[in-house]
């Protein structure tokens, strides 16, 4: 039976996963805003993130490193994104549960048709509380903006032609 992570090493891979978070979003918005018609999407994790887009390695790289000078900068804004995945799982639990609540306890199939609208409505209202919320785990939770010592040691592309891979990693 393995032993458990001691709190310290929890701590800074929870540490590095943030960080990489913050410079993955900080990456989207700089290669969006070179290139507005091009699709850009991320995944973070504690070696740093992967890049989702049909952007030449060279722009991938120049945005990456782009961004981290930028969030060393102080341009905290750029560690939150408003399509991030922290976005859509806050929108997914707030409207499912307050669905879910509206309708719960009710007996029989006809009264909980009867508390239909009333699920709906609460569904909405989950998911314009969901928005700002997502935004809020995001800049306290999710990501952190300050990259400390995290630099950029390699950019690769995992896969060529149309829906190319970059693994951006990362290290402290």
């Amino acid at each position: 039976m393995a032993n458990p992570p001691d709190k310290n090493s929890l701590v800074e891979l929870l540490s590095r996963i943030r960080r990489n978070h913050a410079l993955e979003h900080a990456t989207i918005h700089v290669l969006s805003s070179q290139n507005p018609k091009t699709s850009i999407v991320g995944r973070s994790d504690s070696q740093g993130f992967f890049i989702y887009a049909d952007l030449p390695k060279e722009i991938i790289e120049k945005g990456a490193h782009t961004a981290l000078h930028r969030l060393r900068s102080g341009e905290k804004n750029l560690a939150v994104h408003p399509n991030c995945g922290t976005n859509l799982l806050t929108a997914g639990v707030l409207s499912g549960a307050a669905a879910y609540f509206s309708i719960h306890g009710s007996e029989d199939r006809e009264h909980k048709l009867e508390r239909l609208p009333l699920a709906i409505m609460s569904a909405i209202m989950g998911l314009i509380v969901a928005q700002p919320l997502g935004m809020r785990i995001q800049k306290h939770l999710t990501t952190n903006p300050d990259p400390g010592t995290l630099e950029i040691f390699s950019v690769e592309r995992l896969r060529s032609g149309k829906g190319r891979i970059y693994r951006v990693k990362t290290r402290s």
